[in-house]
This record gives C-alpha cells, structure tokens and sequence, in this order.
C-alpha cells in the first residue's frame, strides 16, 4: 500500500488523536477540529473518487451522524462526539464507516463496563438498572457512582476506528 493511499487514514489518526486530547482535557471537542476534519475527509474522498466518492464521504458522515444521533437525543451523549463519529464518516465507505460507529459503541460499552468494574460499582450498578427495571423508570446515579461522571467517547471513537481500520487495511 503505498504512502497516498494511506494518506487519510494517518490524517484521520491525527485529528482523532487531537480530539482525544482535547476530551481528556477540556471534556470538549473543538468544533473547528470537526470542521476541519469533515472539510478534509471530504476534500479527500472527492480527491480519489471524484464526484462517486464526494458521494461515498457524504453519505458516511450522514451514517456517522445518525447512528449516534439517537443516543444524543436520549441524552446518552454528547453533541460534539456525535459530530465526531460524522467527521470520521467522511473519510469512509458508506460500508465502512457504519462497521466504524458499530465498533465505536462496541468500544464505549467495553470501556464503560471496564470503568464501573476497576471502581468495583458492578453491584451498585446493577442494582440501579434492576431497579430501573422492576420501577420502569428511570432512576438517576448516585453523586459518588461512575456512570453518571462524563466519559470521553471520543476514546470509543478512536478505537472503533482502529478496529474497522484493521478489516478495511489488513484483510
């Protein structure tokens, strides 16, 4: 694979590293980075498809968008991390960039599940969501317990990327 063919994706690395730093940090992502990025991802595809792959970015960043859009709106995540999940679209396949938000969610459950068993709040938890259950309800975290601190998705993001990134290059 030579150098222009991995161009993107390294470019793509770069922005989502940024953004990752930016998360941890501040517990934002910058609007211009996604700006950036989606202008880049965009200027890319059109670059190598013409006007088919102008399509294919735009139609991954719509993918992106509205996979993690219902999540937003039940208030399960932040704005700037579904404009995140959009930018990385633009630089993907329609194909691809819906197995990269599949891996992204894939990723936060994993990193969530892992977060509230290194804080041994399995328990805690649980009970909460059994409660939830049998109350058919919803009931809000206790102030000391870790799923209701914010999580920086854009760590979920980064690996579902790289997840993906691993079938799309390697296979």
């Amino acid at each position: 694979m030579s150098i222009e063919q991995m161009f993107p994706a390294i470019l793509l690395l770069g922005l989502l590293g940024v953004a990752v730093a930016s998360d941890l940090r501040r517990h934002r992502i910058p609007n211009f980075l996604v700006v950036l990025g989606l202008a880049l991802g965009l200027a890319g595809q059109a670059y190598a498809g013409e006007l088919a792959g102008l399509g294919d970015g735009a139609l991954g960043l719509l993918i992106g968008f509205g996979v993690f859009l219902p999540l937003y709106a039940m208030g399960g995540m932040a704005a700037g991390d579904v404009k995140l999940m959009a930018m990385v679209g633009s630089f993907m396949t329609p194909h691809y960039a819906l197995w990269t938000a599949l891996f992204s969610l894939i990723a936060g459950g994993l990193c969530g599940l892992l977060l509230v068993l290194a804080r041994r709040q399995v328990q805690q938890t649980l009970g909460r969501y059994w409660l939830m259950l049998r109350a058919r309800a919803y009931v809000a975290p206790a102030a000391d317990e870790i799923v209701g601190k914010p999580f920086p998705y854009s760590i979920a993001i980064l690996l579902g990327t790289l997840t993906s990134g691993y079938f799309m290059f390697a296979l």
